[in-house]
């Protein structure tokens, strides 16, 4: 039998179909093997990175994704069910290669620092993209082959790993590498025991990332985030007419006090 680069070769040539065909779901099974190792190795890998993070946004970023991707494995295996194979992994060196990078950049940032996060976010985005090739190339075989099942399942996967990708950037834009970068300044307003304790945002993880009872908060550089202490900045976080959920950031211009956790309430407290 001819070999997988020269049946693809056919292919597109206007080779033989049979060959053609068995040469491509050879490909795509491959593929399929290597994919479900990857999702599985990372289900071991993710708890790592979870607990590695400083603020709870990135914590809970990674243990939501890890929910999903227990979710992902199990659907690849629908997939193989869906073209009559019995599920089974082949080493994916690729995903091998992108865990060992995030142990080494646990192992290279100090703890609870917002650089440990900016790293981290990196890492994640790297495993997403990766992923996000693997799972698109799967599909267009899928479709190729005429897997119609599995080309919707690994659409789901596709999509589902876009999302993730543009959750980890929205996080990182909105206020991990900024203050990443005033805490590599030494800026002591974004000094802290216990940073987890200032930074808690639930809605940063959800689709419409900033968004608090119909209103938009936002994250902007320069706040004055101190322990234990009252900051009057200029600058106006969320909204001062509603009362948020746990960690929502009410904060208005001059006000200067600190709420309770969880209870942001009108007129500007801060409640983290």
């Amino acid at each position: 039998m001819a070999t997988i680069g020269k049946q693809i070769a056919d292919f597109f040539s206007g080779g033989s179909t049979t060959d053609n065909d068995e040469g491509l779901r050879s490909l795509f099974i491959n593929e399929l093997k290597g994919v479900y190792y990857a999702e599985k190795a990372l289900v071991d890998n993710m708890p790592n990175m979870a607990d590695a993070a400083t603020t709870d946004q990135v914590r809970q970023a990674f243990q939501l994704h890890l929910e999903e991707t227990r979710n992902q494995v199990t659907r690849l295996e629908r997939v193989f069910q869906s073209i009559n194979e019995e599920p089974d992994t082949m080493t994916c060196n690729a995903i091998d290669g992108l865990a060992d990078d995030a142990d080494n950049v646990i192992s290279l940032t100090d703890s609870g620092s917002l650089t440990r996060d900016a790293a981290l976010i990196i890492a994640g985005q790297k495993v997403e993209h990766h992923e996000i090739a693997a799972y698109g190339s799967l599909h267009a075989l899928a479709q190729l082959l005429g897997y119609t099942e599995a080309a919707q399942l690994i659409e789901q996967t596709l999509q589902e790993e876009k999302n993730t990708d543009k959750k980890l950037t929205q996080l990182a834009e909105t206020f991990v590498n900024e203050r990443a970068k005033s805490e590599g300044n030494n800026d002591s307003t974004y000094s802290s025991p216990n940073r987890r304790n200032y930074y808690d945002d639930d809605d940063l993880l959800n689709t419409n990332v900033g968004s608090t009872s119909g209103s938009q908060s936002g994250y902007a550089s320069g706040a004055n985030y101190q322990s234990g202490s009252a900051s009057g900045t200029s600058t106006t976080y969320g909204s001062d007419t509603t009362t948020g959920n746990s960690g929502t950031l009410g904060y208005s211009t001059g006000s200067g006090r600190e709420g309770s956790s969880g209870n942001a309430t009108s007129g500007g407290t801060l409640g983290v």
